[in-house]
């Protein structure tokens, strides 16, 4: 695999390719650090820590921002508002006719799905910034202490986490147009994997023995090493079908006779259902953070902890 990184670095075009990947990732994680204009930093992440971190809902929220969301930061919406738009425009298009028109036309058909997608993504981002707001301040973060109107500064915060959005979207569509891979899976995957190390490292204080902790620690790194070239292994693995050409004559020569193969990947879905289930799990979550009804907080944190989470996942 080293040898391989290695040899991708030789090519120009490879190359490019993946620093701008890479170039594009850091500038999201940059992003997901710095805080909104007038956003009380400190008492936001106070705040989290005391409540929020203890509701399943809001910790699948910060997963998927990559901890964005615990800093209030300007990435705080994450990629889900627009693959949230994505996966709407995909199954109407099974019910409006039109839309189901429009996929079929080809690359101009494509296009126009796109911009609904991107109209659909700040409407989406704009309810969710709403929402979010109004749940800070339920947890007593204000937003009125540096002599700017309360209202105004409602207004930055939204908008300021709207464009956020926006940023991340366009993101990823560079980066799967210019880089390399998905843009909008890697950028999921870079959320998630950010919030790795301190998971696992923080279950050394699970336990009251530091020994037993540590032991629980590099069992954990024990198995998430295994599972990764578990799950390329998966992601790579073919099922081939052999297919053999019967000997035909054509004037003096034996044609034909050839054997070879169809490969069938064993994922042929890839992470579309991982992405489709997380989204499920996500939706209820945005919900309760939207409307902030105590019966929707508590379906939401079913679907973001124990065994209905495992069921949708």
């Amino acid at each position: 695999m080293l040898k391989g990184i290695a040899n991708a670095f030789r090519i120009p075009e490879l190359r490019q390719k993946l620093l701008l990947t890479a170039g594009i990732l850091l500038l999201y994680r940059f992003g997901a650090y710095l805080p909104v204009p007038g956003a009380p930093f400190q008492e936001m992440l106070g705040a989290y820590q005391a409540g929020l971190s203890s509701s399943g809902a809001m910790a699948v929220l910060n997963l998927f921002s990559g901890g964005a969301l615990s800093r209030m930061s300007v990435f705080s919406l994450g990629i889900m508002p627009y693959i949230t738009a994505q996966i709407i425009l995909q199954l109407l298009q099974a019910v409006i006719p039109s839309l189901g028109e429009l996929a079929k036309e080809g690359e101009a058909g494509q296009r126009k799905i796109t911009q609904y997608t991107r109209y659909l993504t700040i409407g989406l981002a704009l309810l969710n910034a709403i929402g979010y707001l109004f749940l800070f301040r339920s947890y007593g973060v204000s937003f009125s202490n540096i002599g700017v109107p309360e209202l105004l500064l409602d207004v930055i915060v939204v908008f300021t986490m709207v464009v956020g959005a926006m940023i991340i979207m366009w993101l990823g569509e560079i980066i799967t147009q210019r880089g390399v891979g998905n843009g909008m899976s890697l950028i999921i995957f870079v959320s998630i994997v950010s919030r790795v190390p301190s998971a696992i490292f923080s279950s050394i204080n699970l336990t009251s023995d530091l020994g037993t902790g540590i032991a629980l620690t590099v069992l954990i790194l024990a198995v998430v090493l295994v599972c990764i070239p578990l799950i390329i292994f998966v992601e790579r693995a073919q099922r081939r079908i052999p297919v053999n050409y019967a000997k035909r004559v054509q004037g003096r020569k034996m044609m034909g006779g050839q054997t070879t193969y169809i490969p069938l990947k064993v994922n042929a879905a890839g992470v579309i259902p991982i992405i489709f289930a997380s989204c499920i799990i996500y939706f209820p979550a945005q919900l309760a953070a939207i409307f902030n009804v105590d019966w929707l907080t508590t379906f939401a944190n079913w679907c973001s902890t124990g065994w209905l989470n495992w069921l949708l996942t």
